[in-house]
């Protein structure tokens, strides 16, 4: 046993664990701290505690999660078609229907990008002549709305899906199953963001009328359906997080529809070129569609504490769990910490908005983010950030990814199958990558940053996760 006289006569070592700031008096004293980041389980919420430790190790959540990852990792997302809206989810054609980014939300209540989305929607389909006209419309209740996610679909930011609109189409080679999406409008002034003009609702009235077309018959005149898994794992591999960083990503799959496209020219298949060629987030919407299909596989299999969906509307974010059925857990929607273009700041900023997560929930995005040094500098950190946030979301997840493999962290699969269990015993929300909407209709994007899930909406789940009996 050390005498107090020699503990003092040697160099102080100290562990600290939890709060920072405890560490910095011993420091500055010269002792050799190391800072151990520990929180308590649950948030210190002692009912929520017990839940936890009945859920951790039990044999029926550990096999019915090991179910869903596998579920996930199996699906092979095929690029099979792009069809108007109406042709493949027919209810939209049958009523003045309007499917919406996130959780649930009523007209009232939805922020400023969204309604900008909602009436450019309406003119689009004939319904409206101005912005004022579509927003008595929908005062009246006369538009109806539902979530993407009810519809197996997906869209970015305010995510509007109305019946014109072209959908890619994403099927999965061994069940058959189909995710949707929206193709992708480019940059600048667009309407997921809230952008409102002559200039948004051109773009929409091509895409509609030139692209959707000549990339359906580029499509189908293919020799076999591009598998878009492949294209994500090639991606991954030359910077891509496949999210807020689509480079790579864009280029292989337009390099692949390049030739079919130019065969269809009475189609528009030169000017889809043309358009693809000035647009680096266009393989977003497949990415999405296809990070969709993989969690649909995942989703309802008993006992799972596997998350299934993260999304936001701009005023709640939700997640769903694999074991709970279709009910949406939710939360206030997140702020984005991020970098803003010039004249804009965080006062103008609608909070965290989109379907687009659905990548991080296929681990992507902010959990492929070591693939991607080169988006710190549009999302803001370092590339040091970039790895210790991934090898963090690794804690939280089932399992890790086949296919998918990040260079940086020599070749260990991205982080896959967020478990609600973990991320309450690490009190360590997920790390989304996404832009930001200017909060006023009709602006749009003014930067792009991280944000992250509350919390909250993990709090939710587990006191509604029904704790399964051992034995028969």
């Amino acid at each position: 046993m050390t005498a107090p006289k020699q503990l003092f006569d040697r160099p102080l070592r100290a562990v600290n664990v939890g709060v920072e700031e405890f560490a910095r008096p011993l420091e500055a004293a010269g002792a050799e701290v190391t800072s151990v980041d520990w929180r308590p389980p649950a948030g210190g919420d002692r009912e929520l505690g017990l839940t936890l430790a009945n859920l951790t190790a039990h044999p029926l959540v550990e096999s019915a999660n090991e179910e869903a990852v596998n579920r996930i990792l199996d699906t092979q997302p095929l690029l099979v078609d792009v069809r108007p809206a109406r042709e493949v989810l027919p209810e939209l054609g049958e009523a003045r229907l309007l499917l919406h980014a996130g959780p649930p939300i009523e007209w009232e209540r939805m922020c400023g990008p969204m309604r900008a989305a909602v009436a450019g929607a309406a003119m689009l389909e004939g319904w409206a002549d101005t912005p004022s006209a579509a927003e008595r419309l929908a005062d009246s209740g006369e538009i109806k709305f539902a979530p993407c996610h009810h519809h197996d679909a997906v869209g970015p930011m305010a995510g509007i899906i109305s019946a014109s609109m072209p959908l890619l189409v994403v099927q999965d080679a061994r069940t058959g199953r189909r995710a949707y999406s929206t193709l992708n409008e480019g940059q600048g002034r667009c309407l997921r963001y809230g952008a409102l003009g002559e200039d948004v609702m051109r773009r929409l009235t091509w895409m509609g009328e030139r692209l959707g077309p000549s990339l359906r018959a580029a499509i189908r005149s293919m020799p076999e359906p591009v598998n878009l898994k492949t294209v994500i794992a090639q991606a991954l591999q030359m910077g891509d997080e496949c999210h807020s960083r689509n480079v790579a990503a864009s280029a292989l799959l337009v390099r692949l529809l390049a030739p079919a496209l130019a065969r269809h020219r009475e189609l528009g298949g030169i000017e889809a070129l043309e358009f693809l060629a000035d647009n680096n987030y266009w393989f977003l919407n497949f990415s999405m569609a296809a990070s969709k299909l993989a969690t649909m596989a995942g989703h309802g299999v008993a006992h799972s504490t596997v998350v299934t969906a993260f999304a936001r509307n701009g005023v709640d974010v939700g997640i769903r769990v694999s074991g709970t059925g279709d009910e949406w857990f939710t939360a206030p929607a997140a702020d984005v910490d991020g970098l803003y273009f010039p004249g804009y700041g965080p006062a103008d900023a609608n909070p965290d908005i989109g379907d687009s997560a659905i990548t991080e929930v296929h681990g992507l995005g902010g959990f492929s983010l070591a693939a991607a040094p080169a988006i710190v500098g549009f999302v803001g950190g370092t590339t040091a950030d970039a790895r210790r946030a991934t090898e963090e979301m690794a804690t939280i997840t089932v399992g890790r990814h086949r296919e998918l493999q990040l260079p940086t962290l020599d070749f260990a699969g991205s982080p896959v199958g967020i478990d609600v269990r973990a991320v309450l015993d690490a009190s360590l929300e997920p790390v989304i990558t996404t832009g930001i909407s200017h909060r006023e209709p009709g602006i749009g994007q003014i930067g792009a940053g991280i944000t992250h899930a509350p919390l909250e909406c993990f709090v939710k789940a587990l006191r509604a996760f029904p704790v399964p009996r051992y034995g028969p």
